[in-house]
């Protein structure tokens, strides 16, 4: 197998990771709950939380957990936007020998009854604004208990009350009534389990720890199977890549990191947060990143070091008009994952922040991070770096061989960040596991001779049209470069005997645009077969959480 990365490993990065340093996820979090006891972990709204804060409520938490017969082994899930309750659950349920199932809080009751369902949640911590999608999904569920919380409910007693009763205010009548008979409030379960015995359960590297089910862009959300082993080693593989970016610090600095990626997200879940703690960073918590301009009034007031997150809100940072009021000047770490940023974007990140943005790949069954550009190189190529530390990745063809170098082919991946498999879905962890313990992501790229990794598409996204293969991405890349045009998805539609034709829809910043002026850019800059049949203009593209466009939803509508 070619493994032309190996040279090119960024100085100071070891090219494999120790993954017997830790048992389990809580033996790492107790490390970081004494080493950086009386560092802040968390700011949100104005106040922090600081790791003794975290340790001594989660622990709270665990004993609560453990009082309502909650045993090793349950799933508990947790449906709640970027609050300082997040990562008080996780480390709570961790620690009780529970599996964190992480839920995403826009989903409706149908949605929600699918998970819990599947994943035979237990117990789920739930933002009570989001409680109507339970209520209509928990008659079809095994009996469920539910932990209820609001917004401000970590922010003090009167500051909390006027956060929340402004909450109210402000929703008023969007706020749908429910009726939750048994619910707990958070603050009370934490009150009651200050009061009991936590009993920590032995857990091992095999114990299965987070339940992470896939955004479901192609298709029905599946949980893949990450074991504590899993989870750890992805830590460490992280901390290597970024820990020389960050020795310039001061000795006595604090890591300043920005928690804007959706906590229930892989991305947001791993990177986000728990690199944060394991590392002694204090994370500004974000609790909605489509609200650019509440989110650069909260960045405003601190000076950050990293910033990880997809490439539409470092579009929608850029454009907003107070994008200049915050000090980039300490921005240390730009990392963009969840979608390829477009390198126009970029450009103008670097240009204004004097931070280049390093483009990642990963995916919810690895963890979630596989490869990442070296921080601190400028590369607008559209290439997502090296395999991190103790990753392989080899290229496949339909037959499952392995490509030539600089030929594309279906990604496989090998590493101790790798999932087990999916949850209770036997045949499809067969269809995805390639011999020699690879797995198969779905998606295509292609390897350079210096071991970088380019992503092309998904392998479902592309579009036979006459024969032959169009990716998606590269006609979107494109006609993002047209002056005026935002946002762009290539989607294929069925032509009868001719295979498939390719429909574009844009959204545009200059409404003057026409079908004609996009079909005279594509015709400029794409062969034939690649240009658009069909040209749709639209106010907005379908996303998911994270902010990935849902070519599927596209593809629903026609």
């Amino acid at each position: 197998m070619q493994q032309p990365w190996l040279e090119h490993d960024p100085q100071g990065v070891p090219a494999q990771v120790r993954t017997d340093l830790y048992a389990s996820l809580p033996a790492l979090l107790d490390e970081c709950f004494r080493r950086y006891r009386d560092r802040p972990a968390f700011r949100f709204m104005g106040r922090s939380l600081s790791f003794d804060a975290v340790d001594a409520r989660s622990r709270a938490f665990a004993a609560w957990l453990q009082s309502r017969g909650l045993v090793r082994g349950d799933r508990l899930a947790i449906m709640l936007p970027n609050l300082p309750q997040y990562p008080v659950a996780v480390a709570g349920a961790l620690r009780a020998g529970l599996v964190v199932v992480n839920v995403n809080p826009q989903y409706t009751g149908r949605e929600l009854e699918q998970q819990l369902k599947d994943a035979g949640a237990k117990l789920i911590v739930i933002l009570d604004e989001h409680a109507a999608a339970l209520q209509q999904a928990r008659p079809a569920l095994a009996p469920l208990q539910v932990v209820l919380t609001s917004i401000g409910d970590m922010l003090g007693f009167v500051k909390g009350a006027i956060v929340n009763q402004r909450r109210r205010r402000k929703r008023g009548a969007a706020l749908p009534r429910h009726r939750l008979d048994g619910a707990v409030r958070f603050n009370d379960a934490l009150a009651q389990g200050r009061r009991m015995t936590w009993t920590a359960p032995p857990l091992g590297p095999d114990d299965l720890a987070v339940l992470q089910y896939t955004g479901g862009t192609t298709g029905a959300a599946r949980g893949a199977v990450l074991l504590h082993r899993n989870v750890v080693a992805n830590l460490l593989q992280n901390e290597m890549w970024c820990r020389p970016a960050l020795r310039r610090l001061a000795p006595d600095e604090q890591w300043q990191a920005v928690c804007a990626l959706p906590l229930h997200q892989s991305f947001g879940f791993g990177v986000g947060m728990l690199l944060g703690l394991h590392m002694g960073a204090c994370s500004l918590l974000i609790a909605d990143a489509d609200d650019t301009g509440a989110m650069l009034e909260q960045l405003a007031r601190h000076r950050v070091h990293s910033l990880p997150a997809v490439g539409t809100v470092y579009q929608n940072l850029l454009r907003h008009p107070d994008f200049h009021r915050v000090d980039w000047s300490e921005l240390r770490l730009s990392v963009g994952g969840g979608m390829a940023v477009r390198p126009a974007t970029a450009r103008q990140w670097l240009e204004h922040t004097g931070c280049p943005i390093s483009a990642c790949y990963g995916l919810s069954e690895a963890g979630p991070s596989v490869s990442c550009s070296p921080f601190g190189g400028v590369d607008n190529s559209g290439n997502v770096g090296l395999p991190l530390p103790g990753t392989e990745l080899m290229l496949l063809d339909d037959d499952g061989s392995e490509v030539p170098t600089g030929s594309a082919g279906e990604i496989a991946i090998r590493g101790p960040q790798v999932m087990a498999g999916y949850w209770q879905r036997p045949d499809e962890t067969a269809r995805v596991m390639a011999p020699g313990g690879f797995m198969r992501s779905g998606d295509v790229g292609v390897i350079d001779e210096r071991g970088h990794l380019r992503i092309v598409d998904r392998k479902k996204d592309m579009i036979q049209v006459g024969g032959f293969k169009v990716y998606p991405n590269e006609i979107e890349d494109v006609i993002t470069q047209m002056p005026g045009v935002s946002e762009a998805a290539a989607i294929g539609i069925d032509d009868g005997d001719d295979g498939e034709i390719v429909k574009l829809v844009v959204v545009r910043e200059d409404l003057e645009i026409g079908e004609a002026d996009v079909r005279a850019f594509c015709a400029a800059n794409l062969a034939g077969y690649k240009r658009p049949r069909i040209v749709e203009f639209r106010a907005e593209l379908p996303k998911t959480a994270v902010g990935k466009i849902l070519r599927r939803a596209l593809r629903d509508a026609v």
